[in-house]
């Protein structure tokens, strides 16, 4: 069977075009994370490592390679705001990538609209159809198995508040399958899109 698997050790290099292990953990929740620094300039800036981590409360957390303006930023507010990545706003996401010096704003960068939170100075893009408010509760380096640390931080926030576009509640119920999700994939381009032809039901044995 051996000849029919590639396998590896990540330390010694994958030999592979292109590392697989994104595209295997994938795709991902894009983390679309607005922030504020602590002289009130707004950032901008998506994280392919993102998920939610608990229910109650409810905590999401993206994973920064290298200590960027947004680690910072939360650093120094103890806040940030998850934006939803749809794929009207895909263009617009992609230029929040763009490699620009600190203090530069991202929102009028991408010709996006900041409008004010309810419970955090953070704002959201007014074009995201789903924003959830949120404080920090933890950042952690994170570290290899052998006890070094990486220069990768893990920020954990608590959910405080939720704004939901009318539009995407069907009789009270979000509609995640025609809400417009995009995914991060593996690939250095690869972007997956949410539609309601993927949509399967399972219930959970009784």
């Amino acid at each position: 069977m051996t000849e029919h698997i590639h396998f590896y050790e990540p330390r010694a290099g994958h030999g592979l075009p292109h590392d697989p292990f994104n595209a295997i953990v994938g795709p991902r929740p894009i983390g679309w994370i607005s922030s504020r620094d602590g002289a009130g300039r707004l950032n901008l800036a998506p994280y392919s490592f993102f998920n939610a981590f608990n229910y109650t409360p409810p905590i999401v957390g993206f994973a920064s390679i290298g200590h960027k303006d947004t680690v910072t930023n939360v650093e120094q507010t103890g806040e940030f705001v998850w934006n939803l990545a749809t794929r009207p706003l895909a263009e617009a996401m992609n230029q929040t990538c763009a490699a620009v010096p600190p203090g530069v704003d991202e929102f009028q960068l991408a010709g996006l609209t900041p409008v004010a939170s309810r419970l955090v100075s953070v704002p959201r893009v007014a074009e995201s159809p789903v924003a959830f408010e949120c404080k920090v509760t933890q950042i952690v380096q994170l570290e290899g198995a052998d006890g070094t640390r990486v220069p990768t931080w893990l920020v954990l926030g608590e959910v405080v508040g939720v704004h939901i576009a009318r539009a995407s509640l069907k009789d009270g119920v979000y509609d995640t399958a025609s809400a417009g999700h995009i995914l991060r994939g593996g690939g250095p381009a690869d972007y997956f899109e949410i539609v309601p032809a993927q949509l399967f039901r399972m219930h959970r044995p009784k």
